[in-house]
């Protein structure tokens, strides 16, 4: 029977289409230097590409829609005296840029309007780009740089003087400082721009309150030689690690920042390959993409009760150095495009790779776009640096959808920046629906006060043996198993899951008008999900005393819950022990069955 059970989910069937040569990015010359990043950025309007030039460090803009085969000269970014190892678009402005390099210098930059790499001009007279300004401080090499997801104009960089160093780039001055001891190999911001964690050579995986400029967490990480990386995911409390172990595996772990000692459900193998695993977080889709540093595969995973199952991969032939993925604001709804990577091939063309969900509706899917941020800031570097925390707004996806331009949506933004917090409250609020058909007046409470002294001997009245209830939850689980396979996983999601409680509150229950009303009124959300069935349970089996719906949790004793949760254990006992039975009767008829033929 286990067979019949398929995880329900939206994105089981995504699939990565490549892009024809012809619409690729041609003729680049990708920097071929051995430091570990991901070479390219991208954002709606432009992609940066380290770039291999004499004559001192320089990267190149490349506008999305000049696709095909670039010229032999184009514009650059010109004004590092060493190579560039790292670029970062600004979150809330799509024109302006930082670069970090080789000579421990970071350069902003701003797209002039209507830039081309394939100006009217002679070849020789094509002018680069020069820089708006410079942050100077590290006397090393900056290897990463990477700006605040929710403050304007706030960046950090990552130096071969075991520093990170936090700057107001209004005032092109560095504010806080971050001694991390060692190289640090990456860092990522917090979805509220407040924490950011680190992974370095010494094999150690931080968490640092950034204002306080120390380590809020510190831990042991992947323990091989090679790079680690790590993605902070979207608004939850939780964090997804890349690296390798002691023999050379490549790994994936989970961690949650409020026990950082071990990862959640310790550390994942992979495969055996050498190059690094780049990781990629998309919020809207909860899906952890990883893209192989020197193979050509991009796998995708969906986080779900904080464990990545796998999705599916997109494989390719060509291998890829760098990987960029676009923010959610710039893929293509009417493809039900829900990611989109660029990636380098033969440091010669840059390729991108659509991700895509498989459906024929040529309407707007907000189940699969939710809000996504935009381009406002939560807060000003000031208010940052003066210890605000905020979550940037959200923008509606079918505005863009429908071509009306970005429009803020109201209330997404209240959203707690750590999400999986969430399910604490959620398990309190879950048997509201559940408690409420046991008074029949509805409109008034105080009536409703006899009518709880009437009802436990209904419930107490049938008394069903365990054998019975066994059989009852065999049934239900048999009818779930049926309704799984006819429904479509776009619609219901994780909905059939509610499908549970309804066999068991029918033979106790004779309110059926009020049963839909909870299952109208309750978002479907997976944590809330697990909650629901312990509810239902009390229901049928324990007598609750019930004094009303105003406040339900209160009015089941933690003795009761635990008495329900040895009931169910049981009962999960006993349905173990007849399907066994069951096995073995099937078993013995198939015997006899060979025998008599």
């Amino acid at each position: 029977m286990s067979g019949r059970f398929v995880r329900s989910s939206k994105y089981r069937h995504v699939f990565g289409r490549s892009t024809r040569k012809d619409q690729c990015y041609d003729n680049l010359r990708v920097s071929r230097n051995a430091w570990d990043t991901n070479l390219l950025k991208v954002n709606p309007k432009h992609i940066a590409v380290n770039w291999e030039a004499g004559g001192g460090g320089a990267f190149a803009i490349i506008p999305l829609e000049e696709r095909g085969k670039l010229p032999e000269r184009i514009p650059l970014c010109r004004g590092h005296t060493a190579v560039v190892l790292d670029t970062d678009w600004n979150p809330f402005n799509d024109d302006l840029i930082a670069s970090g390099s080789d000579d421990g210098k970071v350069l902003l930059w701003r797209v002039p309007e209507n830039f081309t790499v394939r100006p009217d001009v002679n070849s020789d007279d094509i002018q680069d780009l020069a820089p708006i300004g410079k942050l100077s401080g590290h006397p090393k090499k900056i290897g990463h740089v990477l700006f605040n997801p929710a403050a304007e104009n706030v960046l950090a960089t990552a130096s071969g003087d075991y520093t990170v160093k936090i700057w107001d780039i209004e005032a092109g001055a560095p504010k806080l400082t971050l001694n991390i001891g060692d190289i640090v190999q990456s860092q990522s911001w917090s979805a509220n721009g407040s924490l950011l964690v680190t992974t370095s050579r010494d094999k150690k995986l931080r968490i640092w309150d950034v204002r306080q400029e120390r380590p809020a967490h510190e831990t042991n990480g992947h323990t091989g030689a090679k790079n680690s990386r790590a993605v902070w995911l979207g608004e939850r409390d939780r964090i997804a690690t890349t690296g390798f172990s002691k023999m050379s595996d490549r790994q994936l772990a989970l961690w949650d920042i409020r026990a950082v000692r071990e990862p959640v459900n310790g550390f994942k193998t992979l495969d055996s390959i050498s190059g690094v695993c780049m990781p990629f977080w998309d919020e809207g889709t909860s899906c952890l993409f990883l893209a192989g540093r020197g193979d050509g595969n991009i796998r995708y995973f969906e986080l779900e009760n904080d464990k990545f199952e796998f999705l599916s991969e997109h494989k390719s032939a060509d291998p890829q150095r760098g990987v960029a993925f676009m923010p959610k604001r710039g893929v293509n709804m009417h493809e039900n495009e829900v990611a989109r990577a660029y990636k380098t091939v033969n440091d010669q063309y840059i390729e991108p790779v659509s991700f895509i969900v498989p459906r024929r509706s040529e309407t707007f899917q907000d189940d699969i776009y939710p809000p996504t941020t935009g381009l406002a800031p939560a807060m000003s570097s000031s208010e940052w640096l003066n210890g605000k925390e905020a979550l940037p707004p959200k923008i509606s996806m079918a505005s863009l959808f429908e071509g009306e331009g970005i429009k803020e949506v109201t209330g997404v933004e209240d959203r707690p920046t750590g999400s999986i917090d969430a399910p604490a409250p959620k398990a309190e609020e879950v048997p509201k629906p559940v408690e409420a058909p046991k008074e029949t007046p509805k409109p008034t409470p105080s009536k409703a006060a006899p009518e709880p002294v009437a009802e436990p001997t209904p419930i107490a009245r049938p008394a069903p043996s365990m054998k019975e209830q066994g059989a009852s939850m065999a049934a239900m689980v048999n009818k779930f198993a049926d309704g799984e396979e006819e429904a479509s996983a776009s619609d219901d999601d994780d909905s059939s899951f509610e499908e549970v409680p309804k066999p068991v509150e029918r033979p106790t229950r004779s309110v059926p008008a009020e049963q839909p009303s909870p299952k109208v009124s309750s978002p479907i959300r997976p944590k809330e999900v697990e909650a629901k069935p312990q509810p239902t349970v009390t229901s049928s089996i324990a007598p609750s005393p019930a004094t009303g719906s105003a406040s339900p949790p209160t009015s089941i004793p933690k003795s009761d819950i635990d008495e329900i949760k040895s009931l169910i254990a049981e009962q999960t006992k006993t349905i173990a022990s007849q399907a066994q039975q069951m096995q073995t009767l099937t078993a013995e008829i198939e015997a006899l069955k060979a025998k008599l033929n």
